[in-house]
């Protein structure tokens, strides 16, 4: 259980997995678009699957739990500011994964974990190595949500780290140090 002084391993646990997977996967997305290394993308599909079903789990343990109770009474806005980056993180782990799949299904480039197909890929018989999309149209509103969410899942990031280091250094709050189990 967690209390406004500790967190339990398990929230620690889900938040360091989740964080660590999402950056490596995000790296990945973002370095496979820049060079059209088309040959990475059955593991980051497979890996974000994974991580998908650990995103589950966190956030049925999150509703569980609650939020973790801030270690002071802080300005309005950074209570609002810390609420808002923490609901798009949260949202975001699940929408990035359900994207790529509606994405890669519409496209019909199917997707699965290694060799365990769960939307089968749907091939061209007049070409062999492509695919006939599903439907381009989900395949579009997956690639375009899947690329945005993506971007502002890393702003929310890059807004969530600085708060951790704000919180660590200039308020000299124990908030990271519960995080990492201090």
């Amino acid at each position: 259980m967690d209390t406004p002084s500790r967190l339990s391993f398990t929230t620690r646990s889900l938040h360091w997995i989740i964080a660590l997977g999402f950056i490596a996967l995000s790296a990945l997305g973002i370095y496979m678009a820049l060079t059209e290394t088309w040959s990475l993308y059955h593991w980051h599909k497979s890996f974000g699957i994974i991580l998908f079903g650990i995103i589950l789990v966190r956030v049925v343990w999150r509703l569980k739990q609650g939020w973790p109770v801030p270690l002071h009474r802080y300005q309005r806005y950074e209570q609002q500011l810390a609420k808002l980056v923490h609901w798009v993180l949260l949202l975001g782990t699940i929408a990035m994964p359900v994207t790529g799949m509606i994405y890669s299904g519409g496209s019909g480039n199917g997707f699965g974990i290694f060799s365990w197909a769960i939307m089968p890929i749907n091939p061209d018989p007049a070409a062999p190595g492509s695919t006939i999309p599903f439907n381009e149209t989900l395949m579009v509103i997956g690639e375009t949500a899947h690329e945005v969410i993506g971007y502002t899942m890393v702003a929310a990031l890059l807004l969530h780290i600085a708060g951790a280091i704000k919180h660590h250094l200039w308020d000299k709050d124990r908030t990271l140090l519960r995080m990492i189990g201090k």
